[in-house]
């Protein structure tokens, strides 16, 4: 059997009184494994102006106390191999470390190396995990030219006798604002459109069958500055306004179904804003569109002085390509909001979000991928990427300096399975394109395995209404609602 132990984090002194071991250079040839400290090379760091006010520089640190890569003159640290399709222990031990969190490493009970039994043993619950895709040279050819990450990853599940696969690829974007945000609104959203066009082409060279992008992708996320004009001149109907056309357009001409998150103006009901994320079937038709169920009120997040709750619930949308979701941004901090989608058919949850590093960056790599295992279904977490500063001033009532930017946009878009397998992410600083080939036959066959949704959750359901939780929100999950799908 294996444990898991805690490694100390590169740039933490050891007490005196600690026993230093040495590590050797792992032989994956061999069909014993030694203990890995080591593991492959973190994202980047955060920028400067997103560092956290008790960040120590490693210059200040003891020589022994410092990471490899700030020690003057010192050997590269052993790297992990990386997803292969080679066989052997090498294969599993690489496909491990993109498995398990960072700080963390393997050992055996009965001392420092592992062999390939134990590691299969570990690896059986992640059966279904990624694979590189073979995507066409054109598509690099044409991502290297515009200037974004290109991406490719497929995830496969059983062969079953009665069933044939149900094979779709998604796409998920993650973008930088083109321009500076004191440049005309109208120029803004033109360049966004010029942008996601280029990388929707990219996509269609890889099949891509349905498409979302970041959460209010047209504009810079601007909520921060708690200012009315110019941001809300951003906000369009859902319905007809010039971005659903545009993205109409670009579902007809790809066959592709397009999620898109805007600042929607409700004409009908009062020009009231909400932030919602518009369905647009592959054939150009609106299927329909969902809102964001969770504000968030935490430091810069200053969203409710434009849109509150949505008031939609939890709709599903019966694509060509299977039954997708949208959960916008913070809803993904609440396991029910993740649930209800799951209850009523979805098979992909996508999650288009604007997060940065300070606040949530330890919390990404696993959220969305606990959402995945515990609702038997695909979850797309998508990032936006970089700084954007604002013309005027603004505090939030937390103590901070006035200051005209969010923080760091971290990226790092990434697709979570069923079975708890997920891909790489992309980068944290550059717009990238994923695309990730999913066998939505994945879903059933893991919950026949563990049966997470079964109806025993109505005692928890009970619970939280005779605490008045849920009634507080409208809600009434006391018994399962009618599986209503919008197509």
């Amino acid at each position: 059997m294996c444990s898991l132990s805690p490694v100390l984090p590169a740039e933490t002194s050891i007490p005196a009184t600690t026993t230093t071991t040495t590590t050797t250079t792992p032989d994956f040839s061999s069909s014993s494994i030694n203990l890995v400290t080591s593991f492959p090379a973190a994202p980047s760091p955060l920028p400067s102006s997103a560092q956290p006010d008790h960040a120590v520089p490693s210059s200040s640190l003891p020589r022994e106390a410092r990471s490899p890569s700030t020690r003057p003159n010192s050997p590269a640290p052993p790297q992990l191999p990386t997803c292969g399709r080679g066989p052997g222990p090498g294969r599993l031990l690489g496909l491990l470390a993109r498995t398990l969190p960072p700080l963390l490493c393997l050992r055996s009970d009965s001392g420092g190396s592992l062999n390939a039994a134990d590691l299969r043993q570990i690896m059986s619950p992640l059966s279904c995990l990624f694979r590189k895709l073979d995507l066409p040279s054109r598509a690099f050819e044409a991502a290297s030219k515009g200037d974004f990450e290109l991406q490719g990853y497929a995830f496969q599940a059983l062969t079953e006798q009665q069933r044939r696969p149900r094979t779709v690829r998604m796409g998920l974007v993650q973008n930088r604002t083109p321009l500076p945000a004191d440049t005309p609104v109208v120029k803004q959203v033109t360049a966004l459109h010029r942008r996601i066009e280029a990388i929707v082409e990219v996509a269609a060279m890889c099949g891509v069958n349905i498409i979302c992008f970041q959460e209010a992708w047209t504009m810079p996320f601007a909520f921060c500055t708690r200012e009315k004009l110019p941001w809300t001149e951003f906000a369009e109907s859902a319905e007809d306004g010039p971005t659903t056309k545009f993205c109409q357009e670009l579902a007809r001409k790809h066959d592709m179904v397009v999620v898109s998150p805007i600042l929607e103006r409700d004409t009908e009901h009062g020009d009231i804003l909400w932030n919602t994320a518009v369905v647009i079937s592959n054939s150009g038709a609106v299927l329909g569109k969902t809102r964001k169920n969770h504000i968030p009120r935490v430091g810069d997040f200053n969203e409710s002085t434009y849109y509150m709750e949505g008031n939609l619930g939890h709709p599903v949308f019966q694509t060509q390509f299977g039954r997708i979701a949208v959960n916008i941004c913070y809803g993904r901090h609440h396991p029910l909001n993740w649930l209800m989608y799951s209850i009523n058919g979805a098979e992909v949850i996508f999650n288009p979000s604007a997060t940065i590093g300070v606040l949530s960056e330890s919390l990404w790599p696993i959220e969305a991928r606990n959402a995945a295992i515990a609702n038997h279904c695909f979850t797309c977490a998508i990032n936006r990427v970089g700084e954007e500063f604002f013309p005027n001033e603004f505090t939030s009532g937390d103590g901070k300096k006035a200051h005209r930017d969010f923080g760091y946009f971290y990226g790092s878009s990434y697709v979570a399975a069923p079975d708890g397998s997920r891909t790489p992410g992309l980068s944290r600083n550059r717009d990238g394109l994923l695309v990730t080939e999913l066998d939505l036959n994945l879903c059933r066959q893991v919950n026949d395995i563990w049966g997470f949704k079964d109806r025993s959750q109505e005692m928890e359901f009970t619970v939280l209404k005779s605490m008045n939780v849920l009634s507080r929100t409208g809600k009434n999950l006391t018994s399962y609602p009618t599986c209503k799908l919008m197509s």
